[in-house]
């Protein structure tokens, strides 16, 4: 009777890693490769939620489409930056940063807002390098869409 539960037991995990392997390569036959720019430029509100949910789509979208088939950019422009400036305080929002940046998600900040708002990324934002700094984001988020980037406004 025990090695009957025990190969069950196997059985049954054996075919739930074979359904999770089929339901990935299923979603990645469906959406193939794809390239995705979130616009960020609205304040997170109470708790950071709103800049959470939308880390959270970006994650969501990745899992779907599998992290090898994706080039993800997110462009924060106005209170957008605020999402990194958050990060600094809020352990919640830096984790999901930081899990982002390890599937290859750039992270693009406005230098307009930077300078307009007199915002040093060096000591203010989370985690922002000189390369993920460009001149404007509106404009960054246009031309991601002529290289075939999908525009997403979580």
């Amino acid at each position: 009777m025990k090695h009957l539960t025990k190969l069950i037991s196997t059985l049954a995990i054996a075919l739930f890693s074979l359904t999770a392997t089929l339901g990935a390569a299923e979603a990645s036959e469906r959406y193939g490769t794809q390239k995705a720019v979130y616009h960020i430029n609205y304040n997170g509100g109470e708790g950071d939620k709103a800049y959470l949910g939308a880390l959270r789509n970006v994650q969501n979208h990745i899992n779907a489409v599998g992290v090898d088939n994706m080039e993800v950019r997110i462009v924060l422009h106005g209170n957008g930056v605020g999402l990194l400036a958050r990060a600094l305080e809020n352990d919640s929002l830096q984790t999901r940063v930081v899990e982002l940046k390890g599937q290859n998600v750039l992270f693009n900040v406005c230098n307009n807002t930077l300078v307009g708002r007199k915002i040093n990324p060096e000591t203010d934002l989370f985690d922002v390098w000189e390369q993920d700094i460009v001149p404007s984001g509106v404009a960054e988020i246009s031309y991601l869409q002529q290289q075939g980037f999908t525009y997403v406004k979580p």
